[in-house]
């Protein structure tokens, strides 16, 4: 058996290697005709604007900008709970309409007065923190054990949702390249970053929208949830690369990205049991006090500042500094409590209006320019759907649950708008394609619940959510399961998924 099992493996390892092996062979095929692709000068790539010194009255505007942000976002939120959508999808909107898209078209005066762009520094750092520490909470609500656990078939479909629109995402690369960049920006930084931002899954909102729909306990619940969260996880380690090769170019980006791996290697192989034992030391304590806490937001930063130095962003420090700690700790839990709501209501809110000063939809004009944006919603979904739709009928699955997982990984969202901002940041998009990026990712989350429930009518998820949780009953708040209790729910107790299956975060 044990043989049988050794065989198994080797030949999934094999297999693996080559889809890989094929994909890299794939996007050096693309890279090689992008290179060739004659682009404009350097003049037609927008780049964000210079942002102004900071007075002391933009205080006042940044105290006016937030109160206004955080009660538009929260109306918007409960709007879209409302109309059974996910409430960072109303939130995201939010921002985006007290931008120059609407607010600044219809009453400017007020725009300029509310949101000047001198307090773009002002939002902008306060965006970063709210980032860092999400991207801290996403890292810290990981199990990375149980994610090396997972059946073949979660990890299989997982990796096609990846693989499949990245590749298109680069091959679209070679139509927007001359199109939508010029000569300031590589091929190869442009088409690698296309492909990342279509190779996104929002694990947070995909959470939300099963615990809504409460089918997170079905099969096909804990299979999306497993793939989203490996999806997350090789998504951020891709982005680390795109990082680092439009930062440092094609010719230093292999010094960065050796730091990185040593970096990861220091975080996992010797932070991690080092943390372990000081975690188990903390949750003999009574309580998570001030200056435990005060030691772990030191981390966060000192770990973000590591990644940063290196050349891959600050967002994957404080994500890899949550990953490594255990996250079925007290200390998880006391942190998730402690920091979860300040930073979604107050900090990414701020996140959502700075998106939303640099998104400028008037930009998307003419029926070209809305040509090549829904071009870009198909390519993205037919990548995402296509790739992990595809890779479930191979295992075994249904055209109706193999369609259900396809639409799932379709869900974006937040971690989308933390990528464009990225590559907007790094000048590898211009303001046009950041803006049809955005509403992208606003579309494939839009139309993730009416689209599963036109496949899967919702009875039936709910007569199977119902049938695995009655020995399994666990009260939500109002719709709200943490993140970690999902991962339970999905098998990430050490259970395969379809082991899950037959025993029956606050997402954003």
């Amino acid at each position: 058996m044990s043989n049988a099992k050794a065989t198994i493996s080797t030949k999934g390892a094999l297999i693996y290697s080559a889809v890989f092996a094929g994909a890299i062979a794939v996007y050096l095929a693309i890279r090689h005709l992008g290179v060739r692709l004659s682009v404009p000068t350097a003049s037609r790539v927008e780049t964000p604007p210079a942002l102004s010194a900071v007075h002391v009255n933009d205080f006042v505007h940044v105290l006016l900008a937030l109160a206004l942000v955080i009660a538009t976002a929260r109306t918007l939120g409960a709007l879209f709970r409302w109309i059974q959508q996910p409430p960072v999808v109303g939130e995201m909107i939010a921002g985006i309409l007290l931008g120059p898209s609407l607010l600044g078209r219809l009453a400017p005066g007020f725009a300029a007065y509310i949101l000047p762009q001198s307090i773009a520094p002002l939002l902008n750092t306060i965006s970063q923190f709210g980032v860092i520490l999400y991207m801290f909470l996403v890292g810290l609500e990981l199990d990375l054990p149980a994610l090396r656990r997972q059946a073949q078939s979660t990890v299989s479909i997982s990796h096609a949702s990846i693989v499949a629109p990245f590749l298109l995402g680069s091959s679209l690369a070679l139509f927007l390249y001359p199109r939508l960049s010029d000569s300031a920006v590589s091929f190869t930084s442009f088409s690698l970053f296309l492909g990342v931002s279509m190779s996104v899954t929002a694990f947070p909102v995909l959470a939300r929208i099963l615990t809504d729909r409460r089918i997170h306990r079905t099969h096909l619940g804990s299979v999306a949830l497993a793939c989203a969260a490996i999806d997350d996880v090789t998504a951020w380690c891709l982005l680390a690369l795109v990082v680092s090769v439009a930062q440092a170019g094609d010719r230093n980006a292999i010094r960065t990205i050796s730091m990185a791996i040593a970096y990861v290697g220091f975080m996992l192989f010797l932070m991690r049991p080092l943390l372990a034992r000081v975690v188990g030391w903390i949750d003999r304590q009574p309580r998570l006090n001030q200056s435990v806490l005060a030691f772990i937001l030191l981390g966060i930063l000192l770990s973000s500042l590591a990644t940063e130095s290196i050349g891959i962003h600050s967002i994957f420090g404080a994500f890899l500094l949550g990953a490594v700690i255990p996250h079925d700790s007290g200390v998880a839990r006391e942190l998730t409590s402690k920091l979860e709501d300040f930073v979604i209501v107050f900090l990414l809110p701020a996140f959502f209006a700075f998106t939303g000063l640099r998104t400028q939809i008037a930009l998307v004009n003419g029926w070209r320019s809305w040509l090549i944006f829904l071009l870009i919603v198909v390519v993205a979904s037919a990548g995402k759907f296509g790739g992990s739709s595809l890779a479930a009928r191979l295992n075994g699955w249904g055209w109706r649950k193999a369609s259900a997982i396809g639409i799932l990984m379709n869900t974006r969202g937040l971690m989308e708008l933390i990528v464009l901002n990225i590559g907007f940041e790094l000048h590898v998009i211009s303001s046009t394609l950041f803006a049809m990026l955005v509403l992208m990712a606003l579309a494939t989350t839009l139309i993730t619940t009416p689209m599963l429930h036109f496949v899967v009518p919702r009875e039936e998820l709910e007569e199977e959510a119902n049938g695995s949780a009655e020995s399994r009953v666990a009260p939500l708040d109002s719709g709200r399961a943490g993140l970690p209790a999902l991962l339970s729910d999905a098998g990430f107790d050490g259970r395969s998924s379809e082991a899950a299956s037959a025993s029956g975060s606050a997402g954003r």
